[in-house]
């Protein structure tokens, strides 16, 4: 090995090396975080062309890999920050966030066991216990953080399949699937994440496993259509393994009636898990938090917190209503999680996870609440849901603009309306606007489907962001269309 030794350690060489690394890494998004663009504007093409390797035998060092890193990633990455950067749930960190990172990656704890995290491991499990009071849930630590929305379903609709057979006396951990597996369903929404189809796949279990609920005209989960595909599953002789209830759908925002659905799923004795990777921010309002009255009735949750809890990519949160069907899941290993380990009540949390190998993620919940407090928290999350409902009122009195769907968080879907009755071509106007603002790198605004209606959607995460600013993107939603229109007319 060269004399520079490239391992972070505590020689003083190792520590000199970290904090010019550290500086030169700092001094350059300070930088970027300048540049008033939202975006280069590069396409993919263009970033194909742009990128390449350039590994060689002797290494070029740390300032220019830093440096190479700089110009061919962070000025053609998007700024997540920017005020017209609208289109996902893809959140601007908090500062103290950042500032979590670097203490993470430099300590490379691992949250499988605890002599790899110690400290680690029972910050996280006082933030499980924290979050479980906030649900409502009885006091404990059955939850795990995870790498987010996907992951945490995964661990719900797995629990709730094995608890399923559990009740049959069968052990899928043991013995694996049995029986007519065609017969077995889950239930979900319309409008649910797709991570139920694609983790129901994975579960051996297929697609055909999901039957989607009709939802009402706000997106939420009809509970009339509900009973109805209850009745007709029990006249079917299928078994509904769990209903999957969501707070807070990817476009719309929906939060399904959850005191319902858990009261009517009780009553069938049917597993609940609640996707709330959005919703769940409310978990801290000081405005909305009644829109999730029920959560508590769930048998397991889903939390992330890098949408509106503002933490940087990735942070979740998996909790269980009742400690027990962990061991649905548990795996004993000598090496991580040993019978003389549980015994002295050691915390190895690999028995809780579907990961080995975990970051340390919960340290940026925990220091982002210390920071901000529980009251700023909460006005920073009420701030969207508060501005998306003032920007739905500036649409609607907007000629040339259609509210599509009244907002329930801080998304908001609605759709340039030209003076056309031709459905396709307006669906195809807004896509192109969508496309054109991107390009541009002035703006990111998504584009999707709402009932049918192709619309454009704004997802008002960001607490810097206020009604001006949004008029501002709106103006140019309305500038591009009129530039897309008179190209159209003049072809």
């Amino acid at each position: 090995m060269s004399d520079n030794n490239p391992i972070l350690s505590g020689s003083a060489q190792s520590v000199a090396a970290y904090q010019d690394a550290i500086e030169q890494s700092s001094q350059a998004v300070i930088d970027w975080l300048k540049q008033p663009e939202m975006y280069q504007g590069k396409t993919v093409d263009q970033l194909r062309e742009r990128i390449q390797l350039n590994f060689t035998s002797e290494g070029l060092g740390n300032q220019a890999a830093i440096a190479r890193a700089v110009e061919y990633f962070l000025k053609d990455s998007l700024s997540v920050h920017h005020a017209q950067c609208v289109a996902h749930l893809h959140c601007p960190s908090l500062v103290i966030s950042q500032a979590a990172e670097v203490l993470i990656n430099a300590t490379n704890q691992s949250m499988d066991s605890w002599d790899q995290s110690p400290s680690a491991t029972i910050i996280e499990v006082k933030l499980i216990q924290w979050l479980r009071e906030q649900v409502g849930y009885s006091a404990g630590d059955a939850g795990v953080f995870t790498s987010g929305g996907t992951q945490s379903n995964l661990m719900g609709l797995m629990l709730a399949r094995d608890a399923f057979f559990a009740r049959q006396g069968h052990s899928v951990q043991l013995q694996g699937l049995t029986g007519d597996l065609s017969k077995i369903k889950v239930f979900c929404s319309e409008s649910a994440h797709f991570s139920v189809q694609k983790n129901m796949a994975l579960m051996g279990l297929g697609y055909q496993s999901v039957t989607q609920v009709k939802t009402d005209a706000f997106s939420r989960m009809d509970l009339a259509d509900l009973k109805a595909k209850l009745a007709q599953a029990k006249a079917k002789g299928e078994q509904v393994m769990a209903i999957v209830a969501t707070a807070g759908t990817t476009d719309a925002g929906a939060i399904d009636p959850l005191a319902e659905i858990t009261t009517l799923a009780a009553q069938e004795n049917i597993w609940v898990h609640v996707d709330a990777a959005w919703g769940g921010a409310l978990l801290l309002s000081e405005k909305y938090r009644y829109y999730l009255n029920g959560l508590e009735c769930a048998d397991s949750v889903t939390l992330d917190f890098h949408k509106q809890f503002f933490q940087t990519i990735s942070c979740g949160a998996f909790l269980l209503k009742d400690v027990r069907h962990f061991e649905l899941m548990r795996y004993q290993a000598a090496y991580l999680n040993s019978d003389f380990d549980e015994e002295q009540g050691v915390p190895n949390l690999v028995s809780k996870s579907l990961q080995t190998t975990r970051r340390f993620d919960a340290l940026k919940l925990w220091m982002g609440l210390e920071a901000l407090g529980k009251k700023q928290y909460a006005e920073i999350i009420d701030n969207g849901v508060t501005l998306s409902q003032e920007v739905a009122e500036y649409v609607s009195a907007q000629p040339h603009l259609e509210l599509v769907m009244q907002p329930q968080l801080a998304s908001v879907l609605f759709r340039f309306r030209p003076e056309s009755s031709d459905s396709t071509f307006v669906a195809l106007l807004n896509q192109r606007i969508g496309d054109v603002l991107l390009a541009s790198g002035s703006a990111n605004v998504g584009v999707t489907e709402a009932d049918g209606i192709t619309c454009l959607k704004m997802t008002l995460l960001n607490p810097t962001v206020c009604l001006e600013d949004v008029k501002i993107l709106l103006a140019s939603v309305k500038d591009t269309a009129e530039i897309l229109l008179n190209a159209e007319f003049q072809s």
